[in-house]
């Protein structure tokens, strides 16, 4: 039955390709849109998976996440040195990553932070970042970048660069007064921070403090006397400040934009946040990633059916085309079937050809649309990698797309049923008749 049913198919090859194609693009759309919505998924909860809280200037708690974390945007104010340094002293906190945006470097996000952000920040349900090439910057005009970064500009240690103010491919104002040098290149990660570029803080705020100080305008008592002329000297802060002041270390900036926490007891959480929320001395928002991460889900939910309903359609298009060619040979084969009956075959095994011929096209296009799925997968994931930082897998099929090919599979059969029934409804006589 199998060989004459692929022997049946092959003499109708043109339109069992076109069917078979059909199919094979519509199961490619439905499990590339599921592929493409559990990747996103996974790798933005990965991304911020070693992050209890993020506290940030009182905002759009969705922002905040997608501007410090994934690099998209900004947030909308900055927050004072002395409030990360309350932070920090927090009994609850075991760590805490000051981080300062607002610049890019050729299009990449730029991050002012510490080198500690390289030992604390966590990725993939717990894994620390790696170096493959150099290490963590130690001085103030030291600069790490992510593993795209370096790919895409043929960066390696000891490398000079230049970052501009600005988001995104948008600079308007670039530092080239103050390089940074390249001492270390991230390990891919597959998360947004293989296209960041991360500096010292202290050399991220020394361009935007002076580039302040130069903007002020002249302030006509500046050299007005302050104190009588009786009082006693001020203090000299001596040469170790003017030191630390020198070589940027121990550099406070007046701003920051956010604080990564880390905390000591993951059921401290909630409580701190609500701390945060009610700190009166500044406006705080206190960022939980997972729940924050839901809330982005919410709002791509109805994006998300709607692509699916648009793929699903597809499908059920590509199997009515596969019951229409059935159909529409079905007169052309009346003396084919009339023949295999005066042999011996009984209705059932007539009714059992159409749908074995039925099951091979849905077969055929369901490794078709792997196939279409994985080669999609290949050619998106570069581009993905580059503009999102998202890395697509290539990996076997999920629980979820296996569901899915094997309801396909289904359908096709159930679809196969209604050509069957007419067939096995004809009679011998039928075939032998001529019809005028």
């Amino acid at each position: 039955m199998l060989k004459l049913a692929l022997l049946s198919l092959l003499n109708r090859r043109f339109t069992f390709a076109l069917t078979v194609i059909a199919i094979a693009i519509s199961v490619g759309l439905i499990l590339g849109i599921e592929r493409l919505r559990a990747e996103a998924r996974e790798g933005f909860t990965n991304t911020a998976s070693g992050i209890d809280l993020i506290v940030a200037s009182r905002g759009n708690n969705l922002q905040i996440l997608l501007a410090t974390v994934f690099g998209v945007g900004s947030t909308s104010n900055a927050l004072r040195w002395d409030t990360f340094e309350m932070l920090q002293a927090l009994p609850e906190v075991a760590w805490a990553l000051p981080v300062s945006q607002g610049d890019n470097h050729k299009g990449f996000p730029v991050i002012g932070t510490t080198a500690d952000y390289f030992e604390r920040f966590r990725h993939s349900g717990g894994v620390p970042l790696a170096f493959a090439q150099g290490t963590a910057f130690d001085d103030h005009d030291g600069a790490v970048v992510g593993a795209e970064v370096a790919a895409s500009l043929g960066y390696a240690p000891g490398t000079e660069i230049v970052n501009a103010h600005g988001a995104g491919d948008v600079s308007f104002d670039v530092h080239d007064e103050a390089p940074f040098t390249v001492t270390g290149v991230l390990a891919r990660s597959g998360t947004p921070v293989d296209r960041m570029v991360f500096v010292s803080l202290e050399g991220f705020d020394a361009i935007h403090a002076e580039q302040n100080r130069a903007a002020r305008p002249a302030d006509p008592f500046a050299d007005a006397p302050t104190r009588r002329p009786d009082a006693p000297p001020e203090p000299d802060a001596g040469d170790g400040a003017a030191d630390r002041a020198e070589d940027g270390h121990g550099h406070e900036p007046e701003q920051i934009n956010a604080v990564f926490l880390g905390l000591r007891s993951k059921s401290a959480v909630l409580s701190l946040q609500r701390r945060v929320a009610d700190f009166t001395a500044e406006p705080l928002s206190a960022v939980l990633p997972a729940a924050t991460l839901l809330e982005l889900w919410s709002l791509t939910a109805v994006a998300e059916n709607t692509l699916r309903a648009v793929a699903l359609a597809v499908v059920v298009a590509g199997l009515l085309g596969m019951v229409t060619m059935v159909s529409s040979t079905l007169d052309a084969r009346r003396r084919e079937f009339a023949i295999l009956r005066s042999v011996g075959a009984s209705p059932g095994r007539i009714f059992g050809l159409i749908v074995l011929e039925a099951g091979v096209i849905t077969l055929a296009g369901m490794l078709g649309g792997v196939a279409l799925l994985y080669l999609g997968m290949a050619a998106a994931d570069p581009v993905l990698t580059d503009r999102f930082g998202l890395r697509v897998g290539l990996g076997l099929p999920s629980a979820r797309e296996w569901l899915i090919l094997v309801l396909v599979g289904v359908a096709g059969l159930l679809a196969s049923l209604f050509p069957a029934y007419r067939v096995y409804r004809t009679t011998l006589s039928d075939g032998l008749t001529l019809r005028l």
